[in-house]
């Protein structure tokens, strides 16, 4: 099941798919598995062991539709919602935004020879590039995104790797010989906009992807800006956030290469803070054979703040393990482990970093190694 439906949309335009006059479809999926993290950053803190769901991909019930208008040109939509399958609540529903029914994606549009022009909340192209690139697809605790974690924190977002935004529209062009290009912009990109606009960061992003044979490279643009003078996504320092990421897999058939590279900063232009930047890089393998495969990452960040106590280099070292048992159900395990340090040990206001073992269905919580087997079926 395509976990970026933005990409899927995509392939179908491109690539002609012949579709039903209106035609409507229910898909998801359900992830349980048990999960075990250690050595916490607090000392005094235990271990935990928890039974998880959505640990390698969010549990998700959706339904997308296409009707056929004529000329070429049809409409689209995609309502998705996420859940805990482990206690049946609603997943992607931080109390400051309130439960979303349909909090995975939701969104409506056209597509034809012209591309594809979709509207409503949708997965953020940077997000959709970087994830994909990973070989843990942004999944279990060995998932890029654990070592990304900076402390800058809107509702249910980590504003460095931003997954979804809000209020957003997005073009995405037909595949010419394997290239295309995505464009994004939100008008307010966490929550409802606001009376006149005040409060609101919006978003621009700007996806180029060359996807031909064995090789898939793309180049990311992601910004956010806040011009809030209160009660902003960070409060009063009208924080600009701009990204910059450049990612790629090449297929040998037997192994896959993984890569990336990826540069935040945040400005603000409120005196007394100085700006914040976030470098971070991957290279991994995916070693297929037959019904199994395993996985390999390295991860590591490097946060350079002057204000905060959260500066210093995060790394991780994750192995996976998936097993087909069939075309729709997969058994899978991971293992991971964190290193987190101090950017300058003799600076007595500076900790180590607080990077950790979160897996697609939370968290970290602050441990540094952790460990997930769990069985995943899609339909």
């Amino acid at each position: 099941m395509q976990k970026k439906l933005i990409v899927l949309v995509v392939a179908a335009a491109a690539s002609g798919v012949a579709l039903a006059q209106t035609n409507v479809q229910i898909y998801g999926s359900i992830d349980v598995g048990f999960s075990h993290r250690g050595d916490n950053v607090n000392d005094g803190v235990g271990s935990k062991n928890a039974i998880d769901s959505g640990i390698s991909s969010g549990n998700r019930l959706g339904f997308r539709g296409t009707e056929d208008l004529g000329n070429g040109i049809k409409a689209l939509f995609v309502l998705e919602s996420g859940f805990q399958g482990d206690t049946g609540t609603l997943g992607q529903s931080p109390a400051a935004i309130g439960s979303r029914l349909f909090g995975r994606q939701a969104y409506l549009g056209l597509t034809g020879n012209f591309g594809t022009v979709i509207a409503g909340r949708l997965y953020a192209p940077h997000y959709s590039l970087v994830s994909s690139i990973d070989p843990f697809r942004s999944g279990t605790v060995g998932q890029y995104r654990n070592v990304f974690a900076s402390g800058l924190q809107a509702p249910g977002e980590n504003l460095f790797d931003p997954t979804r935004v809000d209020n957003a529209v997005a073009y995405v062009s037909p595949s010419w010989g394997g290239f295309n290009v995505t464009a994004a912009y939100s008008t307010n990109a966490i929550g409802t906009e606001s009376v006149e606009n005040n409060h609101d960061n919006t978003v621009i992003a700007l996806l180029p992807r060359y996807t031909n044979g064995p090789l898939d490279v793309g180049f990311s643009y992601h910004r956010i800006k806040d011009d809030d003078d209160g009660a902003g996504i960070l409060g009063a320092i009208k924080p600009k956030i701009t990204n910059w990421a450049v990612a790629g897999t090449y297929d040998f058939k037997v192994v896959r290469l993984h890569a990336f590279y990826d540069k935040n900063k945040l400005s603000v232009s409120n005196p007394g803070w100085d700006d914040i930047t976030l470098k971070s890089w991957l290279l991994g393998v995916t070693v297929p054979f037959g019904k199994h495969a395993i996985q390999a990452s390295y991860t590591q960040s490097k946060l350079d703040d002057q204000t905060d106590d959260s500066a210093g280099k995060a790394k991780q070292w994750a192995l996976g393990y998936t097993y087909a048992l069939s075309r729709r159900t997969n058994f899978y395990a991971a293992v991971s482990d964190i290193s987190n340090d101090n950017e300058d040990g003799r600076k007595a206001n500076k900790v180590r970093r607080t990077a950790s073992v979160g897996d697609a269905s939370n968290g970290g919580e602050g441990y540094q190694n952790g460990f997930n087997i769990g069985l995943k079926h899609t339909f």
